[in-house]
């Protein structure tokens, strides 16, 4: 009987000790604003609305009780100044985090947007789709590829990354790549783009990325335009973040801007990706 309740005791601290060393604080930092005020109906294909929204660029940030602080995209360098832009590793260190601290990058696609700064954090494991980094290294630039989105220059960083033992290359759908973070694949916003399944702070969380443009494209179960090679896989996956999280205000899209204004602001250019009510 005394085994017994030992037994339960441990099981207890077992799994409130996993809990809390795999749970992660889920920040948004907005490393550029850009001049990109689309229309519902330019973002959303179908749509009728011409309601405008704001566009910005986004990196997000997990940062757990173990030790881990781990990127979610990358960001960009641009080649000349920009309006309105900070470099990622600028904008984490309002929150006293510098370049060095992160262990990991987690690459949801090689849009010049999401994987040009990886050369900022020198010291973390990127994590990328195995056919998302094969389609970007060969394929895409081959007659009949796709590679509108995509920037030359980023090539040879992800090929260094990969000899120089800092790639991690994940094969398939649904997989938790790191204990609370788990992949998952099918929009085909790029070759085989990914979005995130977190433990957050307030439950569930969707880091959808640009598999979910706008919160316009899950209202209207509507794809973006273009930058797709399925729209239908699209609005599928949309369809399916809808079942993963006990609350849709915890998917979170790529690039929109009303995102600062839902959440609470921690930093200039940071929120907290956390419920308060």
């Amino acid at each position: 009987m005394k085994a017994g309740i030992i037994y339960l005791i441990l099981c207890f601290f077992s799994i409130s000790l996993y809990s809390q060393t795999n749970t992660y604080e889920i920040y948004a930092l907005e490393y550029a604003k850009g001049d990109w005020n689309p229309l519902v109906s330019e973002i959303a294909v179908g749509s009728k609305v011409n309601d405008s929204l704001k566009a910005n660029f986004v990196i997000w940030l997990l940062k757990n009780k173990n030790g881990k602080c781990i990127l979610v995209d990358a960001g960009y360098i641009p080649e000349k100044p920009e309006a309105g832009y900070m470099r990622p590793d600028s904008v984490l260190q309002k929150i006293n985090i510098k370049p060095e601290d992160i262990t990991d990058i987690i690459i949801t696609h090689p849009h010049w947007d999401h994987i040009g700064g990886i050369d900022l954090f020198p010291n973390a494991m990127v994590w990328m789709q195995e056919d998302d980094y094969t389609y970007f290294v060969g394929k895409a630039w081959q007659k009949g590829g796709f590679s509108d989105g995509l920037d030359k220059n980023d090539v040879p960083k992800i090929i260094r990354r990969n000899m120089d033992g800092k790639l991690t290359l994940v094969k398939g759908d649904n997989i938790e790549i790191i204990p609370g973070i788990s992949v998952f694949i099918g929009s085909k916003h790029t070759y085989e783009s990914q979005y995130l399944l977190v433990n957050g702070t307030s439950g569930k969380t969707i880091i959808a990325s640009d598999n979910m443009w706008f919160y316009a494209n899950l209202q209207y179960l509507l794809p973006i335009p273009h930058y797709t090679f399925d729209p239908n896989a699209y609005v599928a996956q949309l369809k399916r973040m809808k079942t993963l999280v006990t609350n849709t205000a915890l998917i979170i899209p790529g690039h929109d801007a009303s995102v600062f204004s839902i959440f609470p602001k921690v930093a200039d250019r940071v929120v907290k990706i956390e419920l308060t009510k």
